[in-house]
């Protein structure tokens, strides 16, 4: 054996050592117990989950940008395809759904024996049914977005946003690939704001979600990831008064405030419904709105609650004011 080929060899096991125990401290990182804050709560979490079962859409975006989205095993709910990439709707094709029931404001409609069944060892979102409480006899943890359940203090910022996504960094062991998304949607936002000036400048803004078919119409103020999103385009936002993240509204208030635009969120199905939902409220016309017909379709998660997708949101709101001045 030469010199060279000895060295070569002494390189090469070197080279494969270090790449086992860096293997080894991964996997022992990856199986380590890990606790996070959520909604009030201590979370423990016996290592990375990969059995995660999804019960709403709002984390899908981070998930798939810090390449973990192949964890969801099972999914409930609607999951609109104009939120997500190619990429990322053929890998949510692929996961199994347990139920798409929604009642007529969105709500999840699924039986703790559903989500219990799926062998779930992490559940992210809730509903009445199946939440921390329900789930804790089973020692299933759970994560909700810090915005559905009252968890954000004050007003809604970015900084909720960022600080969501780091969490699901801690819980999914990808801090690094969560600092780079951060790094990259505050400069996406940054770009967003700089484009906006004179798109909303002096224009005023009222986040609705109408009930499908008539009945209560809810209105977003600035506990609401909705307001910041309105605020990033330089428009203001007509309930900027109101510190509730959501809260009915008449169509009489609307009416007094007269929102130069109205963005209509909905949660998955046909736009131009939630836009005749909008036009049927009484006096809708008499706004400067409603009379132009300044009525943004909007998908929930584009406002609300504070994910990627609210960038998404700006992107989404800027283009419509720059296009219907």
């Amino acid at each position: 054996m030469t010199r060279n080929t000895a060295t070569t060899l002494s390189t090469a096991s070197i080279v494969l050592a270090t790449s086992l125990l860096l293997a080894s401290c991964t996997q022992a990182d990856d199986t380590a117990a890990t606790t996070v804050d959520n909604c009030g709560d201590t979370v423990t979490l016996d290592g990375v989950p990969d059995n995660v079962t999804l019960l709403k859409p709002a984390a899908v975006s981070t998930l798939s940008a810090l390449g973990v989205l192949d964890h969801v095993t099972h999914r409930a709910g609607q999951y609109p395809t104009e939120y997500y990439d190619d990429a990322t709707n053929a890998v949510l094709d692929d996961i199994p759904s347990i139920t798409d029931r929604t009642d007529d404001s969105g709500h999840l409609q699924i039986s703790r024996e559903e989500v219990v069944a799926s062998g779930a060892d992490l559940v992210l979102g809730e509903t009445d049914t199946v939440n921390r409480q329900t789930l804790a006899s089973s020692d299933i943890p759970l994560i909700e977005e810090p915005a559905f359940c009252d968890a954000i203090d004050g007003d809604v910022t970015w900084d909720d946003v960022w600080d969501q996504i780091r969490l699901y960094g801690t819980v999914f062991n990808r801090p690094g690939q969560a600092t780079a998304l951060v790094d990259d949607l505050q400069r996406r936002l940054d770009t967003a704001q700089e484009a906006s000036k004179a798109a909303g400048a002096g224009r005023s803004v009222a986040v609705l979600y109408p009930t499908v078919g008539g009945g209560v119409t809810y209105a977003y103020g600035t506990g609401s990831m909705a307001a910041p999103v309105v605020a990033a385009t330089g428009a203001s936002n007509v309930y900027a008064d109101q510190n509730e993240r959501v809260f009915d509204v008449s169509a009489e208030d609307i009416v007094d405030r007269n929102p130069d635009v109205i963005v209509a969120l909905y949660s998955s199905g046909d736009s131009d419904r939630v836009v005749d939902d909008v036009n049927r409220l009484p006096g809708i016309d008499r706004t400067t709105a409603g009379r132009d017909q300044r009525i943004l379709p909007m998908l929930l998660n584009y406002a609300e609650p504070p994910t990627p997708l609210a960038v998404d949101g700006v992107d989404t709101l800027n283009n419509y004011l720059r296009e219907h001045p």
